[in-house]
């Protein structure tokens, strides 16, 4: 068996854009074992992905002669292949220090002498999105790689700890992370963030809680006091310098709209999947901007920016000046969750389940897929989704799946279906009970999910439900019949209906 070692990069926000490399990594070496070595500050991030099987920490006692030492220690484990995201000479001389057979990594920083497979990296690598940097790495090295936005994945324990820790404040809730660790020409201002702060509180009846590390908390309590004033309890919560990296995750994701300046939690918020307006000053978008669609950029595209500059040089922060208050909370409004909608597994829930559905003759809608109208009487958003991993088997047409999908659409009112495409080896994002498919429709219809419903068959369909927040209903119109995580059994679908009507 192959054993492949990775060594990651240092920062969040470049960890988090290494994700989809790494799932393309195991793609292409699906039978592999593959370990990352990271620093202790981001190896949380992948404590719970599924396509690593080890986390070797790269700890401060392996600085200096220590990297003999872990050296000796990677030798011992028999690696095969090295892949180095780190640009460091560093990475690439433990690699040959531990004896690892073939070192793939970017030909700069001198250590080119240090790599069997040298990928050339000119000026033009460095101006492309980070995501495709560390993509294109791969694909120099002769892997297929396709591009995806990067997840992060969380427990369902982690999910329901994080909403139970803000359960006492009132939705919806906007995250705030005024901090960035670069420098100062990357912060907004915080008079700024309280500003905004104080008016969505007012505006929506919401809440804010404001996030940071443990050098950001002067920051954090000085818009907390702004904030504060008059305010009760309910409105406000200021978690910076509190929470381990593993706890902001879960905590940014329970949030129904995010705003920050280019940091780390920034890209945290985005590979959780929620909805963010992005400020940027001296940093560019184009290089590290938000993945995914419906999140807000806002930059004043000055002559002097992007200067990548940690302090401003002509001293007056004139990129940050140009981003007003009025300008950011447009974009918070553009993006906070006013929705809500029904969610809906196919096979066994909307039409007959075959196991595989491949053919128009064993296509059978359940008579009572026309009471769905009474939702859409109601306000709600339908939305389809569904595990369809016969596409990723070669047992199913993904034509016929789209075509089947569409019938929704076209005769019942559904506003979108969604389906997962992958083999479940690939550990994707989007296959329920994960709820990749669920926040994407989040984005593009603006969801409340805290006010929405997921109806299927199965218990991935109730543990979807319960890791976003909604109220899950099963239907025993397929072979499950009880399950503890329900919020409500319908016989069928008209029950299900029924009880949506009442209750939401």
């Amino acid at each position: 068996m192959e054993r492949i070692l990775v060594r990651g990069v240092n920062w969040i926000g470049d960890a988090v854009m290494t994700v989809p490399a790494v799932r393309a990594l195991r793609k292409a070496y699906p039978e592999a074992e593959i370990s990352m070595l990271l620093k202790p500050s981001v190896a949380p991030l992948f404590e719970k992905d599924p396509r690593i099987d080890e986390v070797i920490l790269y700890e401060e006692r392996y600085r200096g002669i220590g990297k003999l030492w872990l050296s000796y220690l990677l030798r011992k484990k028999k690696f095969s292949k090295a892949i180095l995201f780190q640009n460091a000479f560093d990475a690439a001389l433990v690699a040959f220090l531990a004896g690892i057979p073939e070192r793939i990594g970017y030909d700069r920083d001198g250590r080119g002498i240090l790599l069997t497979k040298k990928i050339p990296c000119d000026r033009d690598d460095r101006r492309i999105h980070h995501i495709r940097y560390y993509l294109n790495l791969l694909e120099g090295a002769g892997m297929q790689v396709e591009y995806s936005d990067p997840c992060i994945y969380l427990s369902l324990d982690e999910r329901l700890a994080a909403r139970k820790r803000l359960v006492h404040l009132r939705r919806p809730i906007l995250g705030v992370n005024p901090g960035a660790t670069f420098g100062s020409a990357k912060r907004w201002f915080p008079d700024r963030f309280a500003e905004i702060a104080n008016w969505f509180i007012e505006d929506s009846g919401g809440s804010v809680v404001i996030f940071g590390g443990t050098n950001e908390v002067e920051t954090a309590e000085e818009i907390s006091k702004v904030i504060g004033i008059q305010r009760e309890g309910r409105a406000a919560l200021n978690l910076a310098g509190a929470t381990s990296l593993r706890e902001l995750l879960a905590l940014v994701s329970e949030c129904d709209v995010f705003v920050t300046n280019d940091s780390g939690p920034m890209h945290v918020a985005y590979a959780v999947g929620t909805p963010l307006v992005a400020i940027f000053g001296s940093t560019d978008p184009a290089l590290t901007g938000p993945a995914g669609e419906g999140n807000v950029v806002l930059n004043a595209g000055l002559s002097c920016s992007p200067c990548f500059e940690r302090t401003c040089g002509h001293e007056d922060m004139r990129c940050m000046y140009a981003i007003s208050s009025e300008d950011v909370y447009h974009g918070i409004g553009d993006l906070t969750p006013h929705r809500k909608a029904v969610f809906f597994d196919r096979d066994g829930t909307l039409c007959k389940d075959t196991g595989y559905l491949r053919t128009w003759e064993d296509f059978a809608v359940l008579p009572e897929v026309g009471d769905l109208l009474a939702l859409k009487r109601k306000g709600f958003v339908l939305i389809g989704v569904s595990n369809q991993s016969g596409i990723a088997r070669g047992i199913i047409d993904e034509h016929f799946v789209r075509q089947v999908n569409d019938v929704f659409i076209e005769r019942y009112g559904f506003d979108e279906f969604y389906y997962c495409p992958h083999h479940p080896d690939e550990h994707c994002s989007c296959r329920k009970p994960e709820p990749g498919m669920v926040l994407r429709a989040r984005s593009k219809y603006g969801i409340d999910l805290k006010k929405s419903f997921v109806i299927g068959d199965k218990e991935s369909d109730l543990l979807l439900a319960k890791a976003v927040g909604a109220k899950g209903i099963l239907v025993t119109t397929g072979e499950t019949r009880q399950s503890e995580d329900a919020a409500f059994i319908a016989s069928n679908l008209k029950e299900a209906v029924d009880f949506i009507v009442r209750e939401g």
